[in-house]
């Protein structure tokens, strides 16, 4: 943790914000900005009285259309609290950016493990495997949540969830002025061309990670989900296959878990972590083809949110100083998910 002088915030008026609606908060406020991240500022807040909870802000400057929904976060998480789901409980939402400039939302600090290392390194294979089948049953019990019930009806719009989203993507990409990417132009082409069929809709996370989760500290059971900026309602398959792009992103771009004894490690290997999903949710096995769609899809969409990060290191206005970095990983990404495709178009797909 560090605090940025990017995001230094006015702790004294945030003081009066929280007690004006919480009361029991006394000051002075200590701010330390979590790092580790490349979406909104967050930041853990602790009183002197030893109360404490995490700020979630937008950040300052320039931003993308849509982007940066702090408010819609503070929604699903509170639907999501009410049913038991794992996420850190809900504190305050706070809509007026007069307050430190701009909306942010608190929840509670959740004390566990944060793990990065796709291949846990350390752990014996036994943990390994149940923490990554922990990462598969929670996904599995979020899409089969009814959004009718959570009362999240109007949280995204049903159907037609891939083409929506290729055409987001799409137009966010070709929004910056950054240097354009011949797999991206390639993929945007392709991609709306050939949506397999089918469309089911559920309440989506939309960046579900090893390293989006609070594990608890001894146990592979799932305490908290962080980091819901890009959910909404979409296609739950589309949103397991953002997950199981660990066993394609070569470990040069992103640490991943592809290219590693799965075996050995206890890792299971993908169709085996995809067959557990589907067993899950009561239905089919996908087809392979129809996965690797799927997989490519995600991994366009990662190049492109990784073109933007790198569009606000330009603009001076990101969360993380790797920013710069992760941009440049966007062109390596679109050109893993267009081998891909290309190998789809040949016939050769092996999954």
């Amino acid at each position: 943790m560090t605090t940025s002088p990017t995001e230094a915030l006015d702790t004294e008026r945030l003081l009066d914000y929280i007690q004006s609606r919480l009361g029991g908060v006394s000051g002075p406020l200590r701010l330390e900005q979590f790092t580790v991240g490349q979406s909104n500022p967050t930041f853990r807040v602790t009183a002197s009285n030893g109360w404490r909870c995490v700020l979630r802000k937008k950040p300052a400057g320039f931003l993308l259309p849509s982007a940066h929904a702090v408010e819609r976060e503070f929604r699903v998480i509170t639907a999501l609290h009410a049913v038991g789901f794992p996420v850190a409980c809900p504190i305050l939402l706070c809509e007026d950016a007069a307050v430190i400039g701009t909306p942010f939302y608190l929840m509670e600090f959740v004390e566990g493990r944060g793990l990065w290392d796709q291949a846990l390194p350390g752990m014996p294979p036994s943990e390994r495997h149940a923490i990554w089948d922990e990462l598969n049953n929670v996904i599995a019990r979020l899409h089969a949540l009814d959004f009718r019930a959570l009362g999240l009806t109007d949280y995204g719009k049903t159907g037609n969830y891939l083409e929506r989203q290729i055409g987001r993507w799409s137009r966010q990409y070709r929004s910056t002025d950054s240097d354009r990417i011949d797999a991206m132009d390639r993929l945007i082409e392709w991609l709306p061309h050939n949506i397999p069929p089918g469309d089911e809709t559920t309440v989506v996370h939309g960046d579900f990670r090893l390293d989006n989760v609070i594990f608890h500290p001894t146990e592979a059971r799932v305490l908290a989900v962080l980091d819901w900026e890009l959910s909404t309602l979409g296609d739950p398959m589309a949103d397991f296959a953002y997950l199981a792009t660990s066993w394609h992103m070569p470990t040069s771009i992103f640490p991943s878990i592809a290219g590693l004894d799965h075996l050995a490690l206890g890792i299971p290997a993908e169709r085996q972590f995809v067959e557990a999903y589907c067993r899950r949710r009561n239905r089919p096995v996908i087809e392979p083809a129809v996965w690797n769609y799927y997989i490519a899809f995600n991994l366009f969409r990662i190049a492109a949110i990784a073109h933007g990060v790198g569009r606000r290191a330009q603009d001076g206005n990101a969360s993380n100083p790797a920013a710069a970095e992760v941009g440049r990983k966007a062109g390596p990404i679109a050109r893993v998910a267009l081998s891909l495709v290309e190998q789809m178009a040949r016939g050769s797909v092996t999954t």
